[in-house]
């Protein structure tokens, strides 16, 4: 039994040793292992894996990958974040140089989607275990990548999305990018951008928190494209919390574009907030990047804060909020929001002018200048001898979005000669009908309110217009006129019109409708009334001796329109001193004025050269005067008469005619009805004149 248990005990001790001696000779033979890996793989020529590791990357990602210049494998040190035993194990750097993968088949940017001069990466061993690729850093220099859509709107295809073949378990974590004079190329044909951009890492301590500036330079919806800025860093991209910092700074076609704020989750974006400037030579040129139909202005700039909050339940929705700005001579600030609903996009808004300049109206109806129309990009040119604007209206825009914009401008600023205050309108596009509803003018101390409707579903447009003008003053109506200045009384008129033309004088040219106007009571500077009787003397004595007010019985004037002519039906200003009737016609179409003007007086005049008047010419060049063989029979009678008497020469200038009190009752009556108009197209029936105006022409 003693011998047993000696037994035992001795052996035990040589088991020890011969366990320690086997596993001593396995961790020499680990050893070894790993000094022949790290010999091999130090003195391995990576290059001869090249064969292998294309094959590899070519069958993941089904499509051709090679690596043509150096492959090399380098061993260093871990970062100082690692710890404990995983300081001291070698990660491996590798770099490669000329490294090609190509493009589908179907892409239009050439054979390679993506070239690199040459790339560099540190790879962590030790996820590799569970099957994860983590690369703390990767550079790349010269890298050349283009990044493509499909042609079709509807089509979501890209080359930056691979085939997957193969396993499909393995991870990858890329957790920092440097790139270094890397060359992108975009292309979507959908939105018809193609856009190249040079990109630079900056260094890691900016303090605004940029990763990467870019210069651009290419086209959207084939506007030229140029510009550049900073932005976050590429991988913080991947990040779907993101808030993404941008700067930049873009030429759009003649817009110049400024931002700068913070996009939150740049890979599927909910929400922009930026600082937003535009500026440019007409609005209308924003077409291309925002497509939102803007009318034609003069040069414009605005600053303004950009909200967006996009892939809502109920579509995206874009506020440019309080902005500020120009818009030629005159200054501009409201909010405006852009909702992307269906059928149509909604832009809607409030927009305020302080000091609207009048003339920076005329763009809107493309009456402007011909240089102005150059600096917007307008094709058609005004003809010199023409005064109606002809420029057409582009309506093939007005069915992509609708509208409603409420605008006042609280001051205009206009020549001495027009008595206009101020404008407010409320504009509503609905399926390509765009209405002002109203659009209403302070003028002379008084308004004229106006309902315009065109439809541009027709070609050419169909146009409606109702103009009411209310409690206008005379004394205001001729503000550079002294002698008017006290002169009081009301003009008040109406006018109905319908016509059909993709331009101002298009429409003018085939109107057809009704203009009347009338004055009640009032009063009117005698001298005025006297030049225009050209009764010599007397205007001789006002200018002497003082103006004075003639009392004014009534104005009413009525005017039917047919085919783009208007002709008077009635006009006549009637005084305690003078009756004047006007008639003929004003030709809209040809610009051409044929209207006679005949003063009659109610009392004896002497020295009187009173004649028929003519106001001839076009609406450029209006040609006012006297009917000369009238005026040479009194002046040669007159001469005759000064060869026998010389004091009967005065007779032939002596008015003896009197004419009497007109139905001012009447005219007012029929002046005073509500004018109409047929639907565009159609003629204006021809009406019956009625009493009072039977007898004025008869008076005439």
């Amino acid at each position: 039994m003693l011998s047993l248990r000696s037994r035992n005990n001795m052996e035990k001790p040589a088991i020890k040793k011969i366990l320690l001696r086997t596993v001593l000779s396995v961790l020499a033979l680990i050893a070894i292992l790993i000094a022949i890996l790290i010999v091999f793989a130090l003195t391995f020529d990576w290059n001869r894996a090249k064969p292998y590791i294309d094959r590899r990357v070519s069958q993941a990602t089904g499509r051709v990958f090679e690596i043509r210049g150096n492959l090399a494998l380098h061993w260093q040190q871990p970062g100082e974040d690692q710890s404990g035993w995983r300081r001291w194990m070698p990660w491996p750097r590798l770099t490669a140089d000329d490294i090609l993968l190509s493009n589908p088949d179907w892409a239009q940017t050439g054979p390679q989607m993506a070239q690199i001069r040459h790339v560099t990466f540190l790879l962590s061993p030790l996820p590799l275990l569970a099957k994860t690729v983590v690369l703390p850093d990767l550079e790349a220099d010269g890298l050349v990548l283009a990044l493509e859509r499909g042609g079709d709107a509807n089509n979501n295809e890209n080359n930056w999305t691979f085939k997957k073949n193969g396993n499909t378990a393995w991870k990858f974590d890329l957790q920092r990018l440097i790139l270094k004079q890397a060359q992108l190329h975009y292309l979507d044909p959908a939105i018809k951008l193609d856009m190249h951009a040079d990109v630079n890492t900056l260094a890691d301590n900016n303090p605004q928190g940029y990763g990467l500036e870019f210069t651009l330079d290419g086209s959207y919806n084939k506007a030229p494209v140029s510009g550049g800025g900073k932005g976050g860093a590429i991988l913080s991209l991947e990040n779907p919390d993101a808030v993404y910092p941008l700067e930049a700074n873009v030429k759009l076609g003649k817009n110049a574009i400024a931002v700068e704020g913070k996009i939150t989750k740049p890979t599927a974006v909910t929400a922009i907030d930026l600082r937003l400037s535009l500026a440019g030579a007409s609005m209308a040129n924003l077409y291309p990047l925002t497509g939102v139909v803007l009318p034609d202005t003069p040069p414009y700039a605005t600053k303004g804060h950009l909200i967006a909050h996009l892939n809502q339940p109920g579509g995206d929705q874009w506020t440019y909020e309080k902005f500020t700005g120009t818009v030629g001579g005159s200054d501009i600030a409201g909010t405006l929001d852009y909702l992307r609903r269906q059928p149509r996009p909604l832009l809607r808004g409030t927009l305020v002018s302080e000091q609207l300049r009048l003339a920076d109206l005329g763009p809107l109806v493309k009456a402007d200048s011909n240089a102005s129309k150059a600096n917007r990009g307008a094709a058609r040119v005004q003809p010199a001898d023409k005064a109606l604007p002809v420029e057409s209206f582009d309506t093939k825009r007005w069915g992509v979005l609708d509208a409603d914009i409420e605008f006042s401008g609280h001051k205009i600023i206009r020549a001495a000669s027009l008595p206009i205050q101020d404008m407010q309108t409320h504009l509503q596009m609905q399926d390509s009908v765009l209405s002002l509803t109203p659009l209403n003018f302070g003028v002379a101390g008084g308004n004229m309110t106006s309902n315009i409707k065109l439809d541009g579903n027709a070609t050419p447009i169909k146009a409606e217009m109702k103009v009411a003008a209310r409690h206008l003053k005379i004394k205001q109506l001729f503000p550079t006129l002294q002698s008017m200045k006290a002169s009081f009384g009301e003009v008040n008129g109406d006018a109905s019109l319908s016509g059909v033309g993709n331009s101002v004088a298009a429409l003018l040219a085939t109107s057809n409708g009704e203009m009347k106007t009338v004055v009640s009571s009032g009063s009117v500077s005698k001298f005025i009334l006297e030049a225009a009787g050209l009764n010599l003397a007397n205007a001789a004595f006002v200018k002497i001796f003082g103006d004075r007010q003639v009392q004014m019985n009534c104005l009413a004037g009525d005017f039917s329109v047919t085919d783009g002519v208007m002709h008077t039906r009635s006009f006549v200003m009637d005084t305690t001193d003078a009756v004047v009737n006007i008639s003929g016609d004003i030709n809209l179409a040809k610009e051409l004025l044929a209207l006679d003007v005949r003063p009659k007086s109610k009392g004896l005049r002497v020295i009187s050269l009173r004649t028929p008047l003519y106001v001839r010419g076009t609406f450029k060049q209006p040609d006012v005067g006297l009917y000369k063989g009238a005026m040479a029979l009194k002046a040669g009678a007159a001469a005759g008469l000064a060869v026998v008497a010389p004091f009967a020469a005065i007779v032939p200038l002596i008015n003896m005619g009197k004419t009497g009190d007109t139905d001012c009752a009447g005219l007012l009556a029929e002046a005073s009805a509500a004018p109409t108009a047929p639907a565009p197209g159609r003629k204006q029936a021809a009406k019956a004149l009625k009493p009072a105006q039977k007898r004025n022409q008869n008076a005439q």
